[in-house]
């Protein structure tokens, strides 16, 4: 075997041990949601549906399920469209303060949870708000807005400026060139960052739990009924519903992204 087929036999073990390293712990929560026992154990015994049939009869399930969807339906849109313009405006409009802006707006990616949450919920105090679902959903889009940010950025740059300087040239305003040009060019990458907001809003966990006050969202509510064991075999079946439709969800985010750049 010649060296360079036997780094690439290396590369690919590490590969495979890194991924499975990373997913195996999350592969276990639909493996044992599907057990007849009440515990997390081995051998598994069933399988049942016992545990998924209990979350259709429980109100409460559907209350923070509401929640988190009214949340993620409120911060995914606004984040989405927040990105846009601040993208166009970073890569069109290039100026001085061009560069120290995008890396503030990238600043929640590497805050952590904790401190962003613990400063919302201070920010909020002081200017007299009292937790809430609207608190939430503003945390949210300072989370999303990061992520909708890169994506498109780097649609922008991947896409000529002459297409809107064509337009402004055949007497088309600018918002007329950011209606009918624009925004056609960018809706792929747009529903992009819409999916992928929603999926994020959806199981954003830390900032929830400081700014939502008495109400619960659907991760907040999976967490206040982990302290109970009895609770766990359900709290396994409504994560894996979640694991599912995030992974669905945030699979078809990033094919839609990568689809618009190889396009442009």
């Amino acid at each position: 075997m010649n060296r360079s087929g036997a780094t690439s036999r290396v590369l690919g073990l590490y590969t495979g041990s890194f991924i499975v390293f990373l997913y195996a712990p999350v592969l276990l929560l639909p493996v044992f949601s599907f057990s007849a026992s009440p515990y997390a154990a081995l051998p598994i015994t069933g399988p049942t549906l016992h545990w998924y049939a209990l979350l259709l009869h429980d109100p409460a399930v559907g209350a923070a399920l509401g929640a988190s969807l009214g949340v993620a339906l409120c911060a995914a849109p606004i984040a989405s469209l927040a990105g846009l313009l601040a993208a166009h405006a970073l890569v069109r409009r290039r100026g001085i303060a061009a560069g120290p802006v995008a890396a503030l707006s990238l600043a929640p990616l590497l805050i952590p949870g904790v401190v962003l949450g613990v400063a919302m919920l201070m920010t909020a105090q002081l200017a007299g708000v009292a937790p809430s679902l609207a608190l939430v959903a503003a945390g949210h889009v300072v989370l999303c807005l990061p992520l909708c940010l890169i994506i498109l950025r780097n649609h922008f740059r991947a896409t000529p400026r002459s297409v809107e300087e064509a337009a402004l040239d055949l007497g088309a305003t600018p918002l007329q060139a950011m209606l009918r040009v624009v925004l056609p060019m960018a809706a792929p990458s747009l529903l992009a960052c819409l999916v992928l907001s929603f999926t994020t809003s959806m199981d954003e966990f830390v900032v929830s739990f400081f700014l939502a006050g008495s109400r619960q969202t659907l991760p907040i509510f999976i967490w206040n009924h982990l302290r109970f064991p009895a609770d766990l075999p359900r709290m396994m079946a409504l994560g894996t519903i979640l694991l599912t439709v995030s992974s669905l969800l945030a699979l078809a985010g990033g094919r839609l992204a990568f689809g618009s750049l190889r396009r442009a």
